[in-house]
């Protein structure tokens, strides 16, 4: 079962490492512990439905509770403290195109707004219902979850956009298949969530992003279905699949997608390489970008963050030999660690490797091998479970992310690090902050950013510390021109950032998309878009 008021599977747990309490105390202070809400508490705030009924929705109060927010930091904050604010109405469970077309029409009869929910990990709130007069019906997408046909010539699979990332696999997988789209959220999150947030994973360096896998795509509209054909390439007309790319629930319910698959590696290997300081290893990663060099992978962490990240391994003992022998070698507190993953043919692995290893030298760094990138890749989808155990500790983590030319990097890294850590100083409150890159392009990287702070006695406090540091740290990623989501999309948190990117024409264009797609305003209101009154310009 998965928990409720926080992430994953309620039975797999994340322990803190003794000397990682410790750690955190001495950068952090001692975590404030307070009370979570319990779920019967909470059940009992859920008011009556306002929906009229029907035979496809659900209005049981623990169903609409478990859809009325998502993963991100208020989220959690309302969830622990049982200030939801607002709730579903209803909740339904289509089977297929059909059925999300009789909702779509039973909506607009009612006056019902209608979020799609794919697998509840949005980050940035993506799925929560806004306080309104009108009712709100989530459609939750889980049942429509399978792989409908594979063409293994084309290398083309027609796939439910309910299927999480770890069932989607499971059945390409026994096909000989991968997608190889890999987030954080994988176990959970859903191939339509991927579409409509323009996701990207761990890997997306060598499978690509959800727009490179994206090759056709239906979608359940308010006006009726639309089918975008799978073709390798057209020339007719601008692309209308990158208009459900990043569409984020509000032109449509996106229902089945071909995806463009790849045959299960025969061969994949994660390493790892140390090099001294930050910038060498942002020189060496750029460097092996810009050659081409056939990794599948290059994450590479500050120096704050390797530290953290070997404080928090639980190791202790592994940690201090290693310390200790890296610290003879002269790789001293600025040390920062790199991971990058070696896929496909296994005779391929070995001149990927070597040439990796070349550019590391070449920068002052040293190959480690691969226990560390082993263990990285074992624990890769456990880590989100830590945040559990923070909470329960007393502190909140959050993360944020962007994506700059390479030119860029490093200042913009060290800004917005500066300003979260001084986000808190009228408060007296630390914060700790570091960061990677998780994705690399020839023209640039995503900077990825992780946070923790201590929680306020009150919600309200913590939810206005989280303010604070969010607003601090996206108004430095505007002023440095960089996107205000690389990854995670734009839902409640980021809308008013998006004008910086799109400009007053760009937004003008996307309302126009929205109003043709949806003229009674029925989807996923406030999400991408800000909502307005009649008249009001963009800034």
């Amino acid at each position: 079962m998965r928990r409720w008021n926080g992430w994953g599977d309620e039975t797999v747990t994340y322990p803190l490492p003794a000397g990682a309490a410790d750690y955190l105390s001495q950068r952090l202070g001692s975590g404030q512990l307070r009370p979570d809400a319990m779920l019967d508490e909470v059940v009992a705030t859920v008011p009556a439905s306002r929906l009229p009924a029907h035979p496809l929705i659900d209005d049981d109060p623990l169903a609409r509770l478990r859809h009325a927010r998502g993963q991100s930091l208020p989220d959690w904050v309302a969830l622990r403290s049982g200030r939801i604010g607002a709730f579903p109405d209803g909740v339904a469970w289509p089977e297929s195109d059909d059925a999300v077309r009789t909702l779509l029409d039973y909506a607009a009869e009612v006056g019902a707004h209608l979020i799609p929910y794919g697998g509840g990990t949005s980050v940035v709130g993506h799925i929560n219902p806004l306080p309104d007069a009108a009712p709100v019906l989530t459609v939750d997408m889980s049942r429509i979850d399978q792989v409908l046909r594979l063409d293994p010539t084309s290398y083309l699979a027609e796939i439910g956009a309910g299927a999480s990332g770890l069932h989607l696999e499971q059945q390409l997988r026994t096909r000989g298949f991968t997608l190889g789209h890999y987030p954080q959220s994988f176990e959970y999150a859903t191939l339509g969530g991927w579409i409509a947030t323009r996701s990207s994973g761990q890997q997306s360096y060598y499978y690509g992003r959800i727009e490179d896998l994206l090759a056709g795509v239906h979608v359940e509209t308010p006006l009726g279905p639309l089918d975008l054909p799978p073709l390798p390439a057209s020339a007719a007309g601008p692309d209308l699949r990158q208009l459900v790319l990043g569409s984020e629930g509000r032109l449509g319910l996106i229902t089945r997608a071909v995806m463009r698959v790849r045959p299960l590696p025969q061969a994949e290997e994660f390493r790892a390489a140390f090099f001294k300081h930050w910038s060498d290893g942002v020189a060496a990663a750029r460097q092996m970008t810009q050659a081409g060099v056939a990794v599948s992978m290059l994450r590479l962490s500050d120096a704050q963050e390797t530290e953290t990240t070997l404080v928090l391994s639980g190791k202790e003992r592994l940690v201090r030999w290693a310390d200790r022998g890296l610290r003879l070698l002269r790789y001293g507190d600025g040390r920062c660690l790199l991971i990058y993953g070696l896929t496909g043919a296994r005779q391929s692995l070995g001149s990927a490797g070597r040439q990796v290893r070349s550019f590391v030298r070449s920068h002052g760094g040293l190959p480690v091998g691969g226990m560390i990138g082993s263990q990285w890749q074992k624990s890769r989808f456990r880590s989100p479970y830590l945040r559990n155990t923070l909470w329960e500790q007393g502190y909140a983590i959050d993360t944020l992310e962007t994506a700059l030319p390479w030119s860029d990097i490093e200042a913009t890294a060290e800004a917005i690090k500066d300003a979260l850590n001084r986000a808190l100083n009228q408060e007296g409150e630390e914060v700790l902050a570091f960061a990677h890159l998780s994705q690399v392009y020839r023209d640039g990287a995503s900077i990825y950013v992780t946070y923790l702070f201590r929680r306020a006695g009150d919600p309200d406090q913590t939810l206005l510390r989280w303010q604070r540091l969010k607003e601090a740290a996206s108004r430095t990623i505007v002023a440095a021109g960089g996107t205000i989501s690389h990854q995670h999309g734009v839902g409640l948190d980021h809308t008013p950032y998006l004008a910086a990117e799109k400009g007053r024409i760009g937004l003008a264009w996307l309302r126009a998309t929205r109003q043709a797609a949806d003229p009674q305003g029925l989807l996923n209101p406030g999400k991408l878009l800000p909502e307005r009154e009649a008249g009001q310009e963009d800034e």
